[in-house]
């Protein structure tokens, strides 16, 4: 009740939640006591949570912030939601989110913006913006989330909680909306790095329904935690550290890479020479692999249907799409369609596959050297609502230093390491493909060292 209550109390003014489910979580936590008092509890079993809403949750909405799926009700539920309903968790409701995970401000939601809890006005980072405001907020212990190009690591970054986003195929893709298939990954977002495990090790492992899973065990993490970091090796990319990025920002970061030199750590400077192709690379591959995905939603099948009466199968699904989804993501599918087009295929889609692989070999490379690569979360603290959505390409650099590790498919996460005008700063820590456990490892480390992961948002404490 603790928890329902607080959301009564205060979502009116973040906007973080689109459903909650009040019936089903106190059914849920019924049958957690029962769970304890049998002794047959998991390590999770009572613990309240809330689903992005992109997850797929059987019998209840789930809209993926799209006036487009407004009115879907799910028949089933997503690989993530019933291993951790399996695991005991309590759904407290679905979380706000940009429309089909399409944004880094959490401004493109057909509900609305979602408020950043410390600063009114001020954007929570995006996608996953909700589910990051809910949990710093104290509005839930946990939530899921997404991450395509930093979905993740940056809503943690701009909310001062942690998130991770696991190594690609990790964590099953079923019963996950798609936006673009070969970046997507579900991935927990929490106050600290010990329940970013806990979540993480119930959220992994191989699903035949996925064909992208991964078919391995899944990882154990929690086990890792208390290790020391002394004589681990972390790499600093300098071309991290721009123009770009806030002075502040940078001076924060740079604290805290001290702090893990405290610890026992060795800083070491790298270059990721193609990083710079990052952002351009990826919103092509993006948008083109959205625009095949999201072909599906044509009002016909399911999701949003005109009202306006026509005679034409063209103007029909016309009207469905232009009024089913918004500017967002209209502009990412006629991005992905152009790029796609027999004429331009070559010359944009193959070039940019190609940059992939050059950014991806530079990460290997660089872990051939170092255990961990380290550096800003983002390039500035979180900004004003409105901002930047009249600029998409200012709002898509906030993801400058997060598409790599989408592109590489490598595991990364961002843990909060200070703050710049009363707002959080993300440091983000990028691993090998599989070492999620080292990244944890190294956050747990820090996050004993630091405070940063205990501040509260002084109007929700």
């Amino acid at each position: 009740m603790h928890f329902l209550e607080r959301i009564k109390r205060y979502d009116d003014s973040l906007n973080a939640f689109i459903t909650t489910t009040d019936a089903q979580a106190l059914a849920q936590a019924d049958a957690a006591d029962a769970r304890i008092a049998s002794g047959t509890a998991t390590r999770l079993t009572g613990i309240p949570i809330a689903h992005k809403d992109i997850f797929c949750t059987n019998d209840v909405k789930t809209s993926c912030g799209s006036r487009m799926l407004d009115n879907f009700v799910s028949p089933y539920d997503a690989t993530v939601v019933s291993k951790l309903a399996d695991a005991g968790v309590i759904l407290l409701g679905k979380t706000n989110m940009d429309e089909f995970a399409m944004g880094s401000s959490n401004e493109t939601s057909f509900y609305g913006a979602v408020q950043n809890p410390w600063k009114p006005g001020f954007v929570p980072g995006g996608s996953s913006g909700g589910s990051a405001a809910a949990v710093a907020a104290r509005l839930c212990a946990a939530a899921t989330g997404t991450d395509t190009g930093g979905s993740i690591r940056q809503p943690a970054a701009l909310t001062g909680i942690t998130g991770i986003k696991p190594t690609y195929g990790r964590v099953s893709r079923y019963g996950m909306i798609a936006f673009a298939s070969s970046l997507d990954q579900a991935g927990p977002l929490t106050q600290t790095a010990e329940d970013s495990a806990m979540l993480l090790e119930v959220m992994c492992g191989f699903d035949e329904r996925d064909s992208t899973s991964l078919n391995e065990p899944a990882p154990v993490l929690v086990e890792s935690l208390q290790k020391p970091i002394r004589g681990m090796t972390i790499g600093v990319p300098d071309n991290f550290f721009d123009d770009g990025l806030d002075a502040d920002n940078a001076a924060a970061v740079r604290t805290a890479l001290a702090e893990f030199e405290k610890l026992g750590a060795k800083l070491k400077p790298i270059t990721l020479r193609h990083i710079e192709l990052s952002v351009p690379a990826y919103y092509v591959v993006a948008p083109a692999e959205a625009s095949s995905n999201l072909s599906r939603f044509d009002g016909i099948r399911f999701g949003y249907r005109t009202e306006a009466p026509t005679d034409d199968l063209r103007e029909f699904y016309m009207r469905n799409r232009g009024e089913g989804f918004g500017a967002e993501v209209k502009r990412r599918i006629l991005t992905g369609t152009y790029v796609l087009s027999a004429g331009y295929f070559d010359a944009y889609y193959l070039q940019a596959q190609k940059a992939r692989r050059l950014i991806s070999d530079d990460f290997l490379e660089a872990f051939e050297d170092v255990d961990l690569i380290a550096g800003p979360t983002t390039p500035t603290p979180a900004f004003e609502i409105g901002q930047k959505t009249d600029d998409p390409v200012q709002m898509y650099l906030n993801d400058i230093y997060t598409i790599g590790a989408n592109l590489a498919g490598l595991p990364a996460m961002s843990i909060p390491c200070g703050f710049v005008n009363e707002l959080p700063v993300g440091l983000q820590l990028i691993g090998p493909h599989r070492k999620e456990d080292r990244l944890l490892q190294a956050a747990h480390q820090y996050q004993q060292a630091t405070d940063w992961h205990l501040k509260l948002p002084p109007a929700f404490i």
